[in-house]
């Protein structure tokens, strides 16, 4: 499985320069690894990755940017422990404990798989501070913060450039698991494209369903989901698949004619692992969990953690399209205008598919 293009043009532009973001994991489910942090500030910070954990180059890598910052800034002492697919519910909470007795507090568990191990932890450990990333429930302890994002808004964005850079009038979604999280990329990119061109194809497809979490891990699969939307005409592509989303890429790459991906979560034309595909990665929808991560560790140092949910909207800048390349810069206008009505509220982006 997030915000800001800011009002009007200048802000956009300012949006669409963040390069950041996305959701998974670190090194192993019965592993974890302590770095210290410069200084030696006495703040511990522990973070449980979902599947595929730092290095999926999309949503974990982005919520590790903000541990990496608050390591650097906060002169955090930092350990991250990643899951792994088909583990349990027992194996989640196991996890987070693990990080509790090792004395780290907060503990940031990266995506809404967690939710349920959270709940029990966190009111385990009340003098412990908890945030989880893209999930909120009603029943969740006063310790615990929701970081949770605007994806359909940034989305909708991406929707838009796609729709204006289709030659074939047809563009596809891929989406890791059909969750209502994931959903929302769904429904904000439809209605993005929709607004350019009402009659525009669009292909959607899901890699598994819950509570089959694969489809965030598997590249093989959305290698194919990616060439099947191709086969049916689809020219671009836009992937909410964690590090499956990097096969989607591969496929488009590979693939004769001009067709294009759409990146999710980090800046991915920009990593390291996804550079020989650049010159087919039109943009990225980025989510700056770095951001949300960030924030929340500092207000955890600084004694101001507050319950509930924040949320991080286009507004905010938790959202906001990349412009590695230079690929969308020739209608960067119509993106400033499509930014500047969410922005205003004159544009209500849908937060699930429309029939």
């Amino acid at each position: 499985m997030r915000r800001s293009l800011k009002l009007a043009a200048a802000v956009l532009s300012g949006s669409l320069g963040i390069a950041s973001l996305a959701a998974c994991g670190a090194k192993s489910t019965d592993t974890t690894n302590a770095n210290a942090g410069a200084g030696g500030s006495g703040l511990k910070v522990g973070m449980a990755y979902d599947i595929g954990g730092r290095g999926d180059q999309s949503f974990n890598d982005s919520a590790a940017r903000g541990l990496d910052q608050a390591k650097s800034e906060l002169g955090a002492t930092i350990n991250e422990a990643e899951a792994k697919s088909g583990e349990s519910e027992g194996d989640k909470e196991q996890r987070l404990k693990s990080l509790v007795t090792g004395g780290f507090n907060p503990v940031i568990a990266v995506g809404f798989v967690y939710q349920d191990a959270v709940n029990k932890v966190a009111k385990e450990n009340p003098n412990v501070k908890f945030a989880i990333v893209d999930s909120f429930s009603p029943e969740q302890p006063s310790n615990v913060t929701s970081l949770t994002f605007s994806e359909e808004q940034g989305s909708y964005l991406a929707g838009v450039a796609a729709a204006l850079k289709s030659k074939t009038k047809h563009v596809g979604f891929i989406g890791g698991v059909q969750s209502e999280l994931i959903k929302k990329f769904e429904a904000g990119y439809v209605a993005g494209a929709k607004s350019v061109d009402p009659n525009i194809a669009i292909e959607v497809t899901y890699l598994s369903t819950p509570p089959d979490n694969t489809g965030f891990a598997d590249p093989g699969k959305g290698k194919q989901a990616a060439q099947g939307q191709m086969d049916k005409g689809a020219d671009v592509i836009y992937s909410a698949a964690g590090s499956s989303g990097s096969g989607a890429i591969e496929a488009v790459y590979s693939a004769s004619g001009s067709k294009w991906a759409i990146g999710v979560d980090s800046d991915q034309a920009s990593q390291p692992a996804l550079s020989k595909y650049k010159d087919h990665i039109l943009t990225s929808m980025v989510k700056n969990v770095n951001t949300g991560v960030f924030t929340f560790i500092k207000s955890a140092k600084d004694g101001s953690a507050q319950s509930g949910k924040k949320n991080f909207d286009l507004k905010d800048g938790g959202v906001s399209l990349a412009t590695t390349g230079g690929f969308i810069d020739d209608i960067k206008a119509k993106l400033d205008a499509a930014t500047a009505q969410i922005v205003s509220g004159a544009t209500k982006v849908p937060t699930a598919p429309q029939g």
